[in-house]
């Protein structure tokens, strides 16, 4: 019987898992929400846990997976955590809105070979299939994006007259890192958190890295959305009074010069000066152009790794 509700546990905590090791053990130690487990084995190979309709008091319910590396977990070290948004699009092609994916766990794979980058987990929860711009879009300014006319625009554009964006920062910061703090060996420093996207995860990943300084030492942002109509324009304006202190933080951006990415380059260079004024540097601060490159996953997966170094290491 012990063996039965051992094996139901485990499926419940982790419904797959790609890539898995048949050497490695899953103890469960508790039940929350999810399940709460500790890994007593090093993983050889990398595994991707899948964890369907993770629930949330903030947003609605949506999938979220976690990429661990091989020889996970190595003892006395605190991995660095990359959390990335649209996780859909993250490690598989075939849950990909698209059919193309950032492929996150091959490029970890291979800079962690060459120990190009520190030890790191990586954690993606999905995007709301209609929700994902009022998820998204910053609530910055509060007053503005609260404005009746603003409502008004997201109702027409999106179905929908709120913006969520905080209340998914609150899942993340509030439901999402507790979960991964209290199973896995991670970090909770600043310096070692990571938040990054593309489009408009581009923009709630500096919106993440603005509201939660604290939380998120570092962001990368991928052809950042910055045209959205009304909203786009004034979330700008408010930069130079948000952004977060340069000596604590690094922040990573880049564009391409086709398709949606060919109007980026103007709002880019404005949010380069704001940063550069803010004392931001090379040394914490990227800020790149890629000629040709258009806005989806096969040009951002051509370009994440060197980022990824400047992120996590």
């Amino acid at each position: 019987m012990k063996s039965i509700l051992y094996y139901i546990l485990l499926l419940l905590i982790c419904t797959s898992c790609k890539n898995q090791s048949p050497t490695n053990v899953f103890t469960p130690v508790a039940v929350t929400n999810m399940g709460i487990f500790e890994i007593q084995n090093p993983i050889v190979q990398d595994t991707i846990l899948y964890y369907n309709n993770f629930k949330s008091n903030y947003v609605d319910q949506r999938n979220l997976e976690i990429w661990l590396p091989q020889g996970y977990p190595l003892t006395n070290v605190d991995y660095k955590l990359l959390y990335m948004h649209d996780g859909q699009n993250v490690f598989n092609k075939s849950t990909s809105n698209y059919g193309k994916a950032w492929e996150i766990d091959e490029k970890m794979d291979s800079l962690s070979i060459i120990n190009a980058i520190q030890p790191t987990i990586v954690v993606t929860t999905w995007s709301h299939p209609k929700k994902r711009m009022n998820e998204y879009m910053p609530q910055q300014p509060k007053e503005l994006t609260q404005s009746k006319f603003a409502k008004s625009e997201l109702k027409k554009k999106t179905g929908y007259d709120q913006l969520y964006s905080d209340q998914y920062l609150k899942f993340v910061t509030e439901e999402v890192l507790p979960f991964i703090n209290a199973n896995f060996q991670v970090s909770e420093e600043p310096k070692d958190n990571i938040i990054m996207g593309s489009s408009m995860g581009g923009l709630i990943s500096l919106y993440a890295m603005i509201e939660y300084p604290n939380t998120f030492g570092n962001a990368g942002c991928f052809s950042t959305h910055w045209p959205v109509p009304y909203l786009g324009e004034a979330f700008i304006e408010s930069l130079p009074e948000t952004i977060p202190q340069a000596k604590n933080h690094r922040i990573y951006f880049d564009y391409g010069t086709e398709t949606l990415d060919k109007e980026y380059e103007p709002y880019q260079k404005r949010v380069d000066s704001m940063f550069l004024h803010k004392g931001y540097t090379g040394i914490n601060y990227k800020s790149l152009k890629f000629e040709g490159h258009e806005h989806d996953e096969n040009y951002w997966r051509r370009r994440v790794a060197p980022s990824l170094v400047f992120l996590l290491n």
